[in-house]
């Protein structure tokens, strides 16, 4: 029998990094609650969608291996610099996440975070 596929996450907070050991497919903010490690701000801790790409408020930073969005409202987040809605993306590969320093509810935009899609020359498009 095949052993389960598994990808290393690595959450980084103000005071501290976190590896978590995730299957493969599971859901990034399901993971991050399981671990005690909320993507949300103090106020949507409580008032939330609860996972289905509404509320913009479980955004964390992709700080590598960033997967394409595929949500309509992840991706147009990722091209304006916003951060990624974890309740919307699958681990699929080794991923490196920063939880949203000081958010009360989303997170701002910056512009060097925007999410651009490469070719495999690594041309920007």
């Amino acid at each position: 029998m095949a052993e389960p596929i598994t990808h290393k996450v690595t959450v980084i907070t103000d005071d501290q990094t976190i590896i978590l050991e995730v299957s493969d497919g599971a859901n990034l903010r399901q993971t991050l609650l399981a671990a005690d490690l909320s993507p949300h701000g103090k106020l949507s801790r409580r008032v939330n969608c609860g996972g289905r790409g509404l509320c913009a408020t479980c955004g964390v930073w992709i700080e590598a291996e960033q997967p394409a969005p595929q949500h309509w409202h992840d991706r147009i987040g990722a091209a304006f610099g916003y951060p990624r809605l974890s309740c919307q993306i699958a681990v699929r590969a080794p991923l490196t996440v920063r939880l949203v320093p000081n958010k009360i509810m989303w997170g701002k935009p910056e512009r060097a975070r925007r999410y651009r899609r490469t070719d495999q020359t690594g041309s920007a498009h």
